[in-house]
């Protein structure tokens, strides 16, 4: 990595000018700004789950969710086929929904384009879930393995912003075994990310939102970038992964419905089990105020 990491303090704005929320003005090409961005190289992703299974390492990402993860979709027909790849992640926009939406100022854009969480201030309401047109963001559940790690908040990629201000690649970068993933600050004309995305045929998602991304594609396939006919071309083992996923998380935090299988049952299915934790969740928001009011 060739550029050289200079990051300010995360928790405050240092003055920055606010248009809402906790966000900083848009920093794309603004001179003496830092604009982090990604690019991935659709031609070289071989779809080996190398940057998906080096996020979960990185920070114990909760089984069933995903920072990153990689799409899968097959086209074509018999016997002319071919499979192909499409990396996802949190798109760090120089506009962000989420920021607007969020209505705890939990979510906020740090002035060098990172888009970021303060779990101290999320009440997993999942605003910012919906918001997202990018699908990246979920809720973490309430059972981990590290009981010193956040449970019942959201979550999403952070571009590795701790290794980052250390000088480091993200994690996801550093483990592509085919070099798919470019990681550096496109204000920079120096950096590799900025000279592939003034010289290469690049692509983002959703462009017409405005939410102007900050991971670019190159090479990339609309029937995949596309959601509903990415839905359309989705491998049957991906179908089926998904659904068993579903039918093995019962719960509020998982009330996704099964393909295939009567709709009206899992939704009635899915209420029950949502108005079942409403006690539970009321007693202990009651025990917390009166710890909080009385000591």
């Amino acid at each position: 990595m060739t550029d050289q990491i200079e990051l300010k303090d995360v928790t405050e704005p240092h003055g920055t000018p606010r248009a809402y929320g906790l966000q900083t003005p848009g920093s794309k090409g603004v001179a003496g700004k830092k604009r982090y961005a990604m690019v991935i190289d659709l031609r070289k992703c071989i779809g080996c789950q190398s940057c998906v299974v080096a996020c979960k390492a990185e920070f114990g990402v909760a089984l069933g969710v995903w920072r990153t993860w990689v799409k899968v979709a097959d086209k074509g027909t018999y016997p002319n086929t071919r499979r192909v790849f499409m990396p996802r992640l949190c798109n760090h926009c120089d506009y962000p929904i989420c920021v607007r939406n969020c209505p705890t100022q939990a979510t906020y854009k740090h002035e060098d384009g990172f888009v970021l969480q303060r779990y101290n201030r999320c009440i997993g309401c999942r605003t910012c879930v919906v918001a997202c047109p990018y699908n990246a963001r979920h809720l973490i559940p309430e059972k981990r393995t590290d009981n010193n790690l956040p449970t019942l908040v959201v979550d999403k990629c952070t571009f590795c912003f701790h290794r980052v201000k250390k000088g480091l690649l993200p994690s996801c970068v550093q483990a592509c075994v085919g070099g798919a993933r470019i990681f550096g600050d496109m204000n920079d004309p120096n950096s590799e990310v900025a000279k592939l995305i003034s010289t290469q045929r690049v692509t983002v998602l959703k462009p017409e939102l405005g939410t102007s991304p900050s991971v670019y594609y190159i090479g990339g396939d609309w029937e995949i970038m596309d959601e509903p006919l990415s839905y359309l071309n989705r491998t049957n083992q991906v179908r089926e992964e998904f659904n068993t996923f579903k039918r093995n998380h019962i719960g509020d935090a998982f009330g996704d419905i099964v393909e295939g299988e009567s709709t009206m049952y899992h939704v009635t299915k899915n209420l029950t089990d949502f108005l079942h934790t409403v006690p539970h969740k009321f007693e202990v928001v009651v025990n917390t105020l009166k710890k909080l009011l009385f000591g």
